[in-house]
């Protein structure tokens, strides 16, 4: 599992390598291995929509030699379609100058991306999940309950999420990516209790262990740039935190957690 690229696609390229994911032209070349990308794949670095069409390519090309690629929406993906609907509109309720572009653009939205979109980015970004359930971890890409807001099943949530993003009232909008973006729910439950966040996303949704990124390591988690090394689990075990913060000087990781 992989998450919050953000636009570096040689980095992530160079970690599928290194793991033997892909081949030296960026192949697929784990026959029926399978990768789940657990959001953010653009914003901040310097090729986001590169990312997104490697991302499409080798799901393509494991599929074809029997493995499977598959992607989670990040908050980052629903902030760029909002930039790229609304544009500078003024938003009902949000005092931010530019509207959503001008708010995409202060998270780390890149020009080039916003001017390098197809209808066919937009249509993936569309079609992605927001939660699934992979051999009983619960993958996520924000460290937050407020999934629960769209439904209390996976197919819920995911067809919430879908109906949110076609979508055309602004303020919903304006909700929906509050929703994506909210994160730190979790790290207070470190001695499980049936009450707790993380009990109440796996009880509705399923799984035994949650997994997410949103949250880097780096700056939530107090690990050092240069000792990002491995996903950081927590909350009593129940809870895999794998975003590696590459955009502040950590790393991409791939954790393999089966």
């Amino acid at each position: 599992m992989v998450a919050d690229v953000h636009g570096h696609r040689s980095e992530l390229l160079t970690t599928l390598r290194d793991e033997g994911l892909v081949d030296r032209a960026g192949q697929w070349s784990a026959g029926g291995a399978r990768l789940w990308l657990l959001g953010d794949y653009v914003d901040r670095g310097p090729d986001g929509i590169g990312v997104i069409d490697d991302v499409r390519q080798l799901a393509v090309s494991a599929a074809a030699a029997g493995g499977e690629v598959r992607a989670l929406l990040g908050n980052h993906e629903a902030q760029l379609l909002a930039a790229h609907r609304f544009g500078t509109a003024p938003i009902v309720g949000w005092d931010e100058p530019g509207g959503f572009r001008g708010g995409w653009a202060r998270f780390g939205g890149r020009e080039d991306d916003l001017r390098r979109l197809t209808p066919q980015h937009v249509a993936w970004i569309m079609s992605l999940p927001a939660v699934a359930v992979v051999d009983g971890y619960l993958l996520v890409h924000s460290d937050t309950a407020r999934y629960l807001e769209f439904g209390s099943s996976v197919g819920a949530v995911n067809a919430a999420v879908t109906a949110a993003m076609t979508c055309s009232d602004s303020a919903k909008w304006l909700e929906f990516c509050g929703r994506m973006s909210d994160q730190g729910a979790f790290r207070e439950a470190e001695s499980a209790r049936p009450d707790d966040a993380v009990s109440a996303m796996l009880r509705a949704l399923g799984g035994d262990v949650l997994v997410h990124g949103h949250s880097t390591l780096t700056k939530y988690f107090g690990v050092a740039p240069q000792d990002v090394r491995d996903a950081l689990w927590y909350a009593d075990g129940r809870v895999v935190a794998i975003d590696g913060g590459v955009y502040e000087g950590g790393r991409i990781l791939l954790t393999r957690l089966v």
